[in-house]
């Protein structure tokens, strides 16, 4: 199967992960439930994260109290699950085709509140009321992919809750763990709060941190790096049994490829034009940070780039009427020119594409030819229309024969999203919306990210069949830089996957071989979630392309709304308002995160060398026999345990790190698969040596 390609990257101008603990919203002008202890759980895989959270708060305001929970989930991660403990009973909430209720008890919400929620809080409201002195417990999961730079990986959870709660919690605690097929050189933990465990293999990872009757002052903060000589492209794929998923591919394929970031890599030459809004509404903050970032650009091109710099108000001016080399003396006359920029006068987009598009007429093939476009507002003078701006820009590009990039950024809330969106869909790029103080910062950090072009024109194939690969279309490759793609099949075996575009005006191409799995590795699970989010993104991105309220957008909306229902990642038309499923779970108290009928209570020590102590609760007895299965990251079934299970009460079994056959098993993290009766429950642990 053969796609054909453009250029979307939706992440490749993303930040920092920064996540927060939850909140008990009881008035929003600040009354929250006390916060009693959190624990977030990490899993990562590479670069892809699995991230689960869980809040204890307690009702200590003297009655009966409404609660609404809110998290600060940032726009780049998705939703997975929620579940949540009150009055004595556990609850899963299910996914509603309603978009979530974003309305706050009380009065106006506090400086404070709002701060701490950020853009894009994820909120749900706890059916009935909490009742005085009892706990609620809310467990949220949600994935991610974490920021990659140059081989080096971020997590950040910002665990400081001072803007909320000035009181000690009873417990803080992180448990990281990563598993990567390429080497890990280090693993860091950048915070001061005392590590109870931190460890690293070539391919695995893991740090543990508790913190007990302390105030929560300071964010989770881990850095790792991965090899730079192992690159290519990483797999991994899981057969999800056909109950399991609405559709007949059960077949999940996600992989990582990424172009060597070595200085002895050649970098494909850029001809590239910065087109900058200088009307009247970018005076202030606005046009300063635009000539910053403006000069920001030029002073890291690259040697053999050629570049130009068009500026727009009633008038269009240009720093040249071509695309001049990089070189230091035009290097400093722009700069010089971009210091003269003053704010004033209308906004003539159309007239500012009439100048910049032709100039690539002249450009080569064998380049890459970007236009970053931004603006604060509509076009009020010139073609004004949405469809005769985007009918104009057509016209040029195709009278110029050439591919060209075109990135846009509205500033403020006065912009044309729609025309921003179209323009840049339709010339193979992308468009983001920022506030009026984050133009420096993105437009510098976007322009690191495609400063070095690997390969154009991305392309991908397969030998045997793979549906619904996404994003669509595929991204260019950067140098240091990934692309993540998933997708779907149905026949497991041998696939040869084919990555080629072009390089310098000539085709390019790299090969890679791998086995698709035939069965469903439980470590892998998360892969469904992972296609569903990127299905999602690629879909929102043809729904606000369209006009608002259209027949073809309303279709697309509903086809949106019944994948995220389907399966189970949360969208802006989705919320965890669906009603809500009782969980049987005769014996649980407070201090139990998961209703199932016996809890995981670790293993200890982990890690360990050369055995370890897998210890559980069986909450009410279901089965004579409780097995214990152990499978490496790949899957492999390495053992199996089992134990003899009489009444209620504590079990625990001794794993020698030895497989079925008496062999030692290498260094690395291992899965433990826990069956007893109807349920199944799962965690890691690290064999360090």
């Amino acid at each position: 199967m053969k796609r054909g390609l453009i250029i979307f990257f939706l992440s490749i101008i993303l930040s920092n992960s920064a996540f927060s603990n939850g909140v008990g919203i009881v008035d929003a002008s600040g009354i929250y439930l006390r916060l009693k202890s959190s624990s977030v759980k990490v899993d990562v895989e590479t670069q892809i994260s699995v991230v689960t959270t869980t809040q204890t708060f307690v009702n200590e305001l003297g009655s009966d109290k409404v609660v609404k929970y809110a998290f600060p989930l940032s726009e780049r991660a998705s939703a997975i699950g929620l579940r949540f403990y009150v009055n004595g009973q556990w609850y899963i909430a299910n996914i509603a085709d309603t978009p979530q209720d974003t309305t706050i008890p009380g009065g106006t919400i506090s400086p404070n509140l709002k701060t701490y929620l950020g853009a894009t809080p994820l909120y749900f409201s706890i059916p009935g009321s909490v009742k005085k002195d009892s706990t609620l417990i809310v467990e949220l999961k949600y994935v991610e992919f974490l920021p990659y730079d140059m081989g080096s990986v971020d997590f950040n959870y910002q665990n400081d809750y001072r803007l909320i709660q000035n009181l000690f919690l009873d417990l803080q605690e992180l448990e990281f763990s990563l598993t990567s097929s390429r080497n890990i050189d280090s693993l860091k933990y950048l915070s001061t709060h005392t590590i109870d465990s931190i460890s690293h293999s070539s391919n695995s990872g893991y740090i543990r941190v508790r913190i007990q009757e302390s105030l929560a002052t300071q964010n989770y903060k881990i850095k790792y790096s991965l090899n730079l000589t192992q690159l290519g492209l990483f797999a991994y794929s899981n057969l999800v049994p056909s109950a399991q998923v609405p559709d007949t591919l059960g077949g999940f394929l996600t992989f990582i490829a990424e172009p060597d970031p070595g200085p002895t890599v050649d970098v494909i030459e850029k001809v590239f034009t910065l087109i900058v809004d200088r009307s009247g509404s970018m005076m202030g903050t606005k046009m300063v940070q635009a000539i910053n970032a403006a000069k920001f650009i030029v002073e890291h091109l690259n040697p053999g780039d050629k570049f130009n710099i068009i500026d727009f108000a009633t008038e269009v001016r240009s720093f040249r009427n071509y695309h001049s080399p990089f070189i230091p003396s035009t290097r400093d006359s722009a700069l010089t020119y971009i210091s003269s920029l003053i704010a004033n006068g209308w906004t003539n987009i159309s007239g500012a594409f009439s100048t910049a598009i032709p100039q690539f007429t002249s450009s080569s093939d064998s380049v890459a030819n970007i236009i970053i476009f931004f603006t604060d507002g509509q076009a009020t003078i010139g073609i004004q229309s949405t469809s005769g701006i985007l009918a104009h820009v057509d016209s040029l590009v195709n009278t110029t024969e050439k591919k060209i990039l075109l990135f846009s950024f509205g500033i403020g809330l006065d912009v044309n999203k729609q025309l921003l969106t179209l323009l840049s869909k339709n010339n193979d790029g992308l468009a983001d919306f920022l506030g009026n103080d984050e133009l420096y910062e993105k437009i510098t950090s976007f322009y690191l990210k495609i400063q070095n072009p690997v390969l154009i024109n991305t392309q991908i194939d397969f030998s045997r069949t793979v549906d619904e690969v996404y994003p669509d279309p595929l991204p260019n490759l950067y140098k240091g830089q990934q692309m993540i793609v998933s997708g779907r099949y149905k026949t497991s075996g041998p696939i040869t996957i084919t990555l080629s575009g072009s390089a310098f005006g000539s085709p390019v191409s790299y090969t890679y071989h791998l086995s698709l799995a035939d069965s469903n590795i439980l470590n892998y699970q998360f892969l469904m979630k992972v296609w569903a989010k990127q299905k999602i993104e690629n879909m929102l991105v043809q729904y606000y392309s369209l006009p608002p309220g259209s027949p073809q957008a309303e279709v697309l909306k509903q086809d949106i709304i019944k994948l995220s229902m389907a399966y189970g990642v949360i969208s802006p038309f989705t919320s965890f308002s669906g009603g809500f499923t009782g969980v049987e779970s005769e014996g649980t108290n407070e201090k139990e995160i998961l209703p199932h009928s016996f809890q995981i209570l670790g293993n200890f020590p982990n890690p360990f060398n050369p055995g370890t102590l897998i210890r559980v609760k069986v909450i009410q007895k279901s089965a004579d026999v409780m097995f214990f299965r152990i499978y490496d990251v790949l899957g492999k079934l390495i053992r199996t345990l089992k134990i003899i299970v009489n009444s209620n009460g504590s079990y625990e079994i001794y794993w020698d790190g030895k497989n079925e056959f008496g062999g030692i098993v290498p260094t690395g993290n291992y899965i433990y698969v826990i069956e007893y009766g109807e349920q199944i429950q799962a965690s890691k642990m690290t064999l360090l040596k």
